[in-house]
């Protein structure tokens, strides 16, 4: 059946009866597609009823159906004309594994963080009834997401939209509701029913004539209170505006269909309908291991076993947390804050050593910088573990609540830099750029996990103000492990290799290819210097200084976009007139481009971070091409 269907219009010409059977070929479908491809697993197989029964009863694109987050809207793809691609997700080229505007017009708002859905719908919604055009804002939210103060910022003001904004809340995770049954679903149906909503609205208009004020207001409490007895929740969302209805079970469409049927046609609103639903739902390994099969690599369907490929070395993220088990064995006021993220980031690895010192304050950035600050405020030493990307969200909080009070918040800053597969959302190309503009600032980037190690000591002793090391997603490079961690002189950078011709500026991860570059080049005759500055802020002007001076081509290399490292070592080459004396200076950065996602070594290659970039810039500079660079040099 699910051949017969290559868009949303084509769903609607079943009748409910054959929807079952579409259901279950689509989640076979997806299991298939994701099996070869890896990427997002448990969420999609929990909305795949939810997904179909949505296209079947809204008429989209015209309503707009927004996926929060939109790591499980592989369904959606495959209903929305992209079943022959679904096998590229996540795949240089191919889909990308998140809703994105340009892939499709059934993607209205592209997204990959959490909590924005509502936001967007709300947006959509209010310009429809302004522009006096049909279409409904559609936002489909998980519970974890409603942990953002985001979601009830843009819920408080959803009145505005009317009818034509429906928030479907996705409970599969923290069980807002009880047990959904036959009962739930029969109240859900009967209260969301056009003939209920047009008497309660007919008793409300006698009422407000027929009334005092008074017994108006406890009659529409009664109401309220009522309703959410039978209902089994949702006073929360009628105080923030909001017509509540359900829970109602997820995976029955014979429920969710006439559920859905009434909200659409209902003159009532804004709605809410609550839906529980299974992470996994119908595939047995990711039913039984919800965390495992969130996101995953290539696997067996029959078994379930994922292919995943022996590690050469530790992750940087299991080396940050076991140093900061290491800190805090030493130090008890060390504590660990994790926005939702405790296995990105190492914290559950803190978490399961320090319980009573971990603290995961679910999606809410903003709310964990905060937090943090007040904690040194108070003589603790927090280590606020934020994915570079996420840690956007709370930049208003860096600057007035840590960097203006100058308080010893200490940043671990995960998936700093490209991330291959999962794409621009979540590259971390930014905050070297947004940390090392602040005043009171130390920003350090690790070029290996062996100098994590280190930056996580040295971020422990420092308590004169903020400190932030940033790391890349995936394995370190190999490099033992340091028995005993050093503490870092602030603003001092190491020389790994010596030469007198070129000197290359190395910041972070890059270094590896930094040195690969100096290998070529000396085989080209050309004497090069490699340095990793270790610090962004502040600089080690006085090894830059020594550097600029006695070479005569200078390069930068950083995973990070304009702005950031090479910025500062340009501006502060050119406070002091370095670059009057005929030094050739290069910035190698990420591109001013939001990089597609792909094979990592394809991204570096594409931005200009790989070796041969660096020696391409190093041979432009001097103005040799490959042919007489030696003799050139030797000359």
């Amino acid at each position: 059946m699910l051949d017969t269907v290559d868009v949303p219009a084509d769903l609607r010409k079943l009748s409910h009866g054959q929807l079952r059977q579409l259901a279950d070929e689509l989640r076979t479908e997806m299991i298939d597609a994701v099996s070869t491809t890896g990427g997002h697993l448990g969420a999609g197989l929990g909305v795949i009823e939810l997904t179909v029964a949505l296209h079947y009863v809204f008429n989209t694109p015209q309503d707009r159906l927004i996926w929060d987050v939109g790591h499980q809207a592989y369904p959606h793809k495959i209903l929305t004309g992209r079943r022959k691609q679904i096998r590229t997700l996540r795949q240089g080229g191919g889909l990308s594994g998140f809703t994105k505007r340009a892939e499709s017009e059934y993607d209205p708002f592209g997204a990959a963080h959490s909590s924005t859905s509502i936001s967007a719908a709300l947006g959509f919604a209010v310009a429809n009834k302004m522009q006096g055009r049909p279409g409904k804002g559609i936002a489909v939210i998980g519970d974890g997401a409603m942990s953002a103060g985001m979601a009830y910022e843009a819920m408080n003001n959803a009145s505005q939209a009317g009818n034509r904004l429906v928030v479907i809340l996705n409970d599969n995770d923290m069980s807002i509701a009880p047990p959904v049954g036959a009962l739930s679903a029969y109240l859900a149906r009967l209260l969301s029913s056009r003939s209920f909503m047009e008497l309660r609205e007919a008793i409300k208009q006698i009422a407000r004539k027929a009334l005092p004020r008074p017994l108006m207001n406890a009659a529409r409490q009664a109401d309220e209170y009522a309703r959410g007895m039978a209902q089994g929740g949702g006073t929360l969302f009628e105080e923030l505006g909001f017509y509540y209805v359900g829970p109602i079970d997820g995976h029955n469409l014979e429920h969710l269909l006439p559920v859905l049927e009434n909200v659409r046609d209902s003159a009532e609103g804004p709605i809410l309908v609550h839906v529980v639903t299974q992470k996994g739902k119908g595939y047995a390994p990711a039913e039984a291991a919800a965390d495992k099969y969130h996101g995953v690599q290539k696997f067996d369907v029959v078994s379930g076993a994922q292919q995943k490929s022996t590690p050469k070395a530790p992750a940087y993220q299991n080396v940050f947390g076991d140093a900061l088990i290491a800190e805090a064995q030493r130090d008890p006021t060390i504590v660990g804050i994790t926005a939702a993220m405790p296995s990105g980031t190492g914290i559950d690895r803190f978490n399961k050593a320090f319980p009573e010192r971990t603290f995961d304050v679910g999606i809410a950035e903003q709310h964990a910088v905060t937090f943090a600050a007040g904690l040194a405020a108070e003589g603790m030493r927090p280590f606020c573990a934020i994915y570079s990307t996420f840690l956007q969200r709370a930049y208003d909080q860096v600057v007035h609540d840590v960097a203006i009070q100058n308080l010893p918040v200490r940043f671990a800053i995960d998936r700093a830099g490209l991330v291959g597969a999962d794409g621009c959302t979540h590259a971390g190309a930014f905050d070297v750029t947004y940390l090392a503009t602040l005043p009171n600032f130390v920003v350090m980037a690790a070029a290996d996990e062996a100098e994590l190690v280190h930056m996580v000591h040295t971020a422990a002793m420092h308590d004169s103000g903020p400190i932030a090391v940033r790391y890349p997603r995936g394995e370190g490079t190999g490099v033992p492990l340091p028995a005993v961690p050093q503490r870092l002189e602030i603003g001092k950078g190491r020389i790994v290799r010596e030469g007198k011709t070129v000197a290359i500026l190395s910041l972070g991860t890059r270094l590896a290819d930094a040195l690969k570059a100096a290998d070529e080049l000396e085989r080209k005759g050309i004497s090069t210097t490699v340095a990793d500055l270790r610090f962004a802020k502040p600089l080690d002007v006085a090894m830059i200084r020594s550097l600029a001076v006695s070479h005569d081509v200078l390069v930068t290399v950083e995973e990070n976009a304009i702005g950031g490292f090479g910025a500062h070592v340009l501006t502060w080459l050119s406070d002091e007139g370095l670059t009057d004396a005929g030094l050739k200076v290069r910035t190698l950065r990420l591109p001013d481009i939001f990089q597609d996602h792909d094979n990592p070594a394809k991204q570096y290659a594409e931005a200009g971070l790989d070796a041969t970039a660096i020696v391409a810039t190093v041979l432009e500079a001097l103005r040799f091409n490959s042919v007489n660079v030696v003799e050139g040099a030797r000359a």
